[in-house]
């Protein structure tokens, strides 16, 4: 494939090769602000109990993420927080361990409040026996009110290699109206280099009977920059994955941080695609998904055009949180489990990262509440700008500044005269108070984000967050 063509396409946004190689750096997801490095261990659990306080107030959702940190074999290119066993027993005590959490939680909440969102991630929730998934959706459903309302989006992460097709009826029977598969890349030279092996055809039949039990979508996750990656094999695997259309797609770049995560020193920085063969794959999965009709999301996110994600985008309603982009805004979020994070009011609150801390806060009674943040007034704006910015490509900033009670062009002086060299590239533009993102400027919405967070104005570590590409 030639490199060098922009490609225009439907997707909302121009692929241009040279814009994004000069332009790719380190820089925070926004799943989050101010992100999660900046959580301090002043905040614990009496803040949380006033901010849950003043959500009832409010009357609003619940969304509630429970995280299972447990994985059978390692991933090498993993970076999400994890435990390796093949003793699937321990299911067992940590589904009661997340339900003695609940029984701490739920009580808090005005119980006339309704859960319109659950997601399980990890590690691996299916690490967890059928058995022990119904004991844990059964006693939520007990602690909290699940919405009966159709809407409702009820989802879980799989991995097609320890799920059954069985098993997926009885997750539908549970409620779960979603699912996640990770598939990565089908090539064996690559499934081989990162430590995950996998078959289309079971794959495939894991993703028909999600919709044969009636699931209104599934989710593929792909990975482009891995090593032995091949623009050929990676294009097959494309290939394979747009012939069953999921309703969502979402292509990561591999960060490669093995001074973080440990697993990822099993990679070889010789078997790494270099940046113009790593920007390569990931203009030949533009170029496939614009060819399929999918719609750009943000980030590495593409949906069908009548999928909820892309409608909600339409409408203006879409919303990015730690489960990544969601049609559920108006929410607070409470997350269960060892390193989970939760959005009450105006306040992140996250549990111990380590299981064996996470397990003794349990023990010695209460929230196990490890570190958070109080959001003050400019945090409160810049979460709404940045927000806007991640999930629609604009915000109307001098409409936003009338919400917040502030000038938006004096305010943000000095952020806006640091937007010009995105602007001079045509990354960006500035006009009338909205700031906005080109087509070129789609795939790097982070880099306008990060023009307006303050947090990044102080002395830092850059590798702690992934590139932009």
């Amino acid at each position: 494939m030639d490199t060098n063509p922009v490609l225009l396409n439907p997707l909302g946004w121009t692929f241009d090769p040279e814009l994004l190689r000069r332009h790719d750096r380190p820089g925070p997801r926004y799943t989050s602000y101010p992100t999660a490095p900046h959580f301090h261990d002043g905040y614990g659990q009496s803040q949380l109990q006033a901010a849950i306080a003043r959500s009832n107030t409010s009357a609003r959702p619940l969304s509630l993420y429970v995280h299972v940190p447990y994985c059978t074999s390692p991933c090498f290119y993993c970076g999400c927080n994890r435990v390796i066993s093949r003793d699937r027993s321990k299911g067992e005590h940590y589904v009661d361990q997340m339900l003695r959490e609940a029984d701490r939680a739920a009580p808090l909440f005005d119980p006339a409040r309704e859960v319109i969102q659950l997601h399980l991630g990890g590690g691996t929730p299916n690490f967890l026996e059928p058995a022990q998934l119904q004991r844990l959706l059964e006693g939520l459903g007990k602690r909290f009110r699940f919405s009966p309302r159709a809407e409702r989006d009820f989802s879980i992460e799989l991995d097609p290699r320890s799920v059954s097709v069985a098993d997926i009826a009885g997750l539908a029977a549970l409620g779960f109206n979603r699912a996640s598969l990770g598939v990565q890349d089908f090539d064996p030279d690559v499934q081989h280099a990162i430590n995950r092996v996998q078959g289309v055809d079971d794959t495939m039949a894991i993703l028909q009977a999600c919709r044969d039990s009636g699931m209104r979508s599934v989710n593929v996750d792909l990975i482009y920059g891995l090593p032995k990656q091949t623009l050929a094999g990676f294009g097959r695997t494309l290939d394979t994955v747009m012939a069953v259309r999921p309703d969502r797609l979402a292509i990561y770049g591999y960060a490669h941080l093995p001074h973080m995560f440990k697993a990822q020193r099993q990679i070889l920085d010789a078997d790494l695609p270099d940046p113009d063969q790593k920007l390569a794959l990931l203009g030949l999965a533009v170029e496939r998904l614009s060819a399929a009709g999918y719609q750009y999301i943000g980030m590495d996110h593409f949906a069908l055009p009548e999928e909820d994600l892309a409608r909600a985008q339409r409408a203006g309603s879409l919303h990015r949180n730690f489960m990544g982009y969601t049609t559920h805004a108006d929410t607070d979020l409470l997350g269960l489990g060892v390193s989970a994070i939760s959005r009450i009011d105006n306040s992140y609150s996250q549990n111990p990262r380590d299981l064996k801390d996470w397990e003794a806060r349990l023990e010695a009674g209460g929230l196990p509440v490890w570190r958070g943040l109080e959001l003050d007034a400019d945090d409160v704006l810049r979460a709404a700008l940045i927000q806007e910015l991640m999930c629609h490509g604009r915000v109307d900033g001098r409409a936003l500044g009338r919400r917040h009670g502030v000038d938006f062009d004096r305010y943000f002086a000095d952020e806006l005269q640091a937007l010009r060299g995105l602007e001079q590239d045509g990354l960006a533009s500035c006009r009338d108070g909205v700031v906005a993102a080109t087509r070129q400027g789609r795939p790097l919405l982070r880099l306008i984000a990060m023009c307006f967070d303050r947090y990044l104005k102080a002395p830092q570590q850059p590798a702690r967050y992934s590139r932009a590409i």
